[in-house]
């Protein structure tokens, strides 16, 4: 991904075909050593070709791909971790204080 973005900064640099140093100029100015056999294939690749309608084609077929964060399909009358994890706390009755409780500690609040 290195060496293609370093190809796209070339591009909006005026380079209409980047060669092998002006890739290497790029990456090597921010500390990345560079694999030469890489940086062949996306030369490669790239040159002579539309980057803009590269990308267009890109994302057709990253919308096409199923992408992760689906939630797990529960079951009929089950109930998800998170709900149950709810439901527990509400059962859980509420502990109200009284006034009668400070003063079983030996001190009120405004004494």
């Amino acid at each position: 991904m290195r060496y293609v973005a370093a190809y796209l900064l070339a591009l909006l640099g005026n380079k209409e075909n980047p060669s092998n140093t002006d890739l290497e100029k790029i990456l090597s100015s921010v500390g990345i050593e560079v694999d030469g056999e890489k940086l062949k294939k996306v030369i490669s690749q790239l040159n002579g070709k539309n980057v803009e309608e590269l990308i267009v084609q890109g994302k057709e077929k990253l919308a096409s791909m199923p992408a992760g964060g689906a939630a797990a399909p529960v079951a009929a009358g089950a109930v998800s971790p998170a709900v149950a994890e709810e439901k527990k706390e509400e059962k859980k009755p509420a502990k109200e204080e009284s006034e009668d409780e400070d003063e079983d500690m030996g001190f009120g609040l405004f004494d």
